[in-house]
């Protein structure tokens, strides 16, 4: 019997209101596309690497060990019990903010294309800016979340002045396209923990002339901004990487010249398999390839939406949503100036492109919106039900808490006399008026999604291993 017309779109949406679906969904987004990562950094770095005297498996070997790296950290993130993870969200933050300090010292950062960015543990290089994103997203939510309802002064203090400190120290690396991306956490921040419509644009205005002018100070930043609004002029200097990845894009047409087979490797795209791997992949995959990395990341948006809207922690909420927001904008800003829609930045597409920090960063952030899932009252319910599936029980993850809201203790009240005994109301009293709120608290308290829905028991939540 053939099936009916809308039997497959029944299917999946039966499956996507199974409880854990939105923990399924993630773990089969990161892995994809971390596999076709590896897949692209070996077919795009081969030919160089083995050009410049070494293995054509080198590069792949180095992103394959930050892989396995980055799914013990994602593990890692899965069992970290959320008590544990927000009691450390500070701690880990003034650490990043201290490796971002001694990176600039001479003779303990190193210096790699004119910039100073890295720590060389031997083999190994390690980016404190990209721990910082992920250190400036926990501690954000955490302190945004335990301040809700507080006036406009405690959201904007101290987490503007740390997250602009952060951008000083990394734009004085120079990595503007780090700087840009930490500019989206902090405004997905401050978006998602109610800062007023009208204080957000003029902060976002500023930012965005703040990023024109530094943009335009130094004169490779200056000169990648003069070739994106002229295209045509010096095609064999700095247009050239950018006509380079479209003729790539081109020569894929719809289903690509194959796996393996890209012409622009051959020392034509330079960083092919870095910030432009995404030419790669339109021409070894073509177009249809585009469209499942595009797939991808509108199902991780999906997912991190859903996860966000699905939770009743406060901080779950707001670490969700801005994680969601700062990798996504990430990954439309790399493809974006792949294609030429934008210009060029430097900024990877995450968990595709090679880097071995960006990489084992990323699958973190990844681990901890999956714990977010796990976290849902409905993945909940079924966690302590006993129907964990197969993966949770593969990977012996401790089954989450309830979350319950702390108990907000009642504003004092002050002594005034009263009689034994008090005279009854009379019908037509006057109601007595509230105090007007701050626009933080109004824009705080309007913002319902934050706050849990219905009432919960009290438990607290411990690592407990099932």
């Amino acid at each position: 019997m053939a099936p009916q017309p809308g039997w497959a779109g029944e299917r999946f949406g039966a499956w996507l209101a199974r409880p854990l679906a939105s923990f399924h969904l993630v773990v089969t987004i990161a892995t994809l596309l971390t596999v076709l990562g590896l897949v692209m950094v070996l077919s795009a770095s081969s030919v160089e690497a083995y050009a410049g005297g070494g293995s054509a498996y080198s590069l792949f070997i180095q992103q394959a060990m930050f892989a396995g790296l980055g799914a013990v950290a994602f593990y890692i993130a899965l069992r970290l019990p959320l008590r544990v993870l927000r009691q450390w969200s500070f701690p880990a933050f003034s650490i990043s903010v201290i490796a971002l300090v001694l990176v600039l010292i001479p003779g303990i950062g190193a210096v790699h294309g004119g910039a100073r960015r890295w720590f060389d543990i031997g083999p190994i290089s390690i980016q404190p800016s990209e721990v910082v994103k992920v250190t400036l997203v926990v501690w954000g939510a955490h302190l945004l979340a335990s301040r809700r309802g507080a006036h406009l002064k405690d959201i904007l203090v101290p987490l503007v002045p740390a997250g602009l400190l952060v951008c000083l120290l990394v734009v004085l690396e120079p990595n503007l396209s780090t700087t840009i991306a930490l500019g989206i956490v902090l405004m997905a921040l401050l978006w998602f923990g109610g800062l007023p419509v009208r204080l957000f644009v003029g902060i976002m205005v500023s930012g965005l002339v703040v990023a024109s002018v530094l943009a335009l100070s130094a004169g490779y930043r200056s000169d990648r901004v003069r070739a994106f609004f002229n295209p045509g002029d010096d095609p064999q200097g700095a247009n050239y990487q950018a006509r380079q990845a479209k003729y790539s894009l081109a020569d894929g047409g719809i289903l690509g010249r194959g796996l393996g087979q890209s012409r622009a490797k051959w020392s034509y795209l330079p960083n092919s398999h870095n910030d432009f791997i995404f030419a790669i992949i339109g021409e070894e995959l073509g177009f249809l390839g585009c469209m499942a990395v595009l797939a991808l990341l509108a199902m991780f948006v999906y997912t991190g939406i859903r996860i966000a809207l699905r939770s009743v922690d406060p901080f779950l909420r707001l670490l969700t949503a801005t994680a969601t927001t700062w990798i996504t904008a990430q990954a439309l800003i790399n493809i974006g100036y792949v294609v030429g829609l934008l210009p060029v930045t430097g900024l990877q597409l995450p968990l595709v492109s090679a880097g071995g920090s960006s990489l084992a960063i990323t699958l973190f952030m990844f681990g901890i919106i999956a714990s977010a899932a796990r976290h849902e009252p409905e993945a909940v319910s079924a966690l302590k039900a006993g129907q964990d599936g197969r993966l949770s029980r593969l990977l012996r993850l401790p089954v989450p808490e309830v979350y319950t809201p702390a108990p907000r203790k009642p504003a004092p009240r002050a002594r005034t006399e009263r009689p034994r005994q008090a005279p009854r109301r009379q019908p037509d009293a006057p109601r007595r008026r509230r105090a007007p709120e701050s626009r933080g608290t109004s824009s705080l308290r309007s913002t319902r999604a934050w706050e849990p829905t219905y009432p919960m028991p009290h438990a607290r939540e411990r690592g407990r291993s099932k």
